[in-house]
């Protein structure tokens, strides 16, 4: 059973890469990644976030497929649905359905807690698809980079 996680005594960290789609900042409290924002952000970054960049940067570079890195998975529902899109593998996608049926929960909850992570990317709900539809994406450019990142993973053919 996972533990619930508990914050540090350490202050929050943050700091940022640019990629395609701009800067990104990833933010950790010293034992997990806990956010990944879509803008840059000045500080002095922790072993922990520049470790973080560095494999993001190998992701956009095409030498990285899986990310391994602590993550804060949140609890309950969001943990179960975060945990269920990051075993998604590299270039797959799965439907909200499909998660919803994985999780025990409805679809429209599982598209909630996807809309609701905080560590796109690094937990890929990027590759989690409605039945018709593409669904939506928190990044900037919203559907159109969800469906740039699929193409950077190979799996566009999906979306023809």
């Amino acid at each position: 059973m996972t533990q619930p996680h508990k914050p540090s005594d350490s202050p929050a960290t943050s700091a940022s890469c640019q990629t395609p789609f701009g800067p990104v900042s990833l933010r950790d409290d010293g034992q997990r990644i806990t956010a990944l924002v879509w803008e840059e952000q000045v500080g002095t970054p922790s072993p922990l976030a520049r470790e973080g960049l560095r494999q993001i940067a190998a992701y956009f570079a095409g030498d990285l497929q899986v990310f391994d890195l602590p993550l804060d998975w949140g609890q309950g529902l969001q943990e179960r649905v975060r945990r269920a899109m990051a075993a998604i593998p590299f270039g797959e996608t799965r439907s909200y359905g499909q998660i919803a049926k994985l999780v025990g929960a409805p679809a429209q909850a599982v598209g909630q807690a996807c809309g609701a992570n905080p560590i796109p990317i690094l937990i890929p709900c990027h590759r989690v698809l409605g039945a018709k539809s593409l669904g939506g994406f928190s990044a900037p450019g919203g559907v159109e980079t969800k469906v740039a990142l699929l193409r950077l993973e190979g799996a566009a053919g999906l979306l023809i």
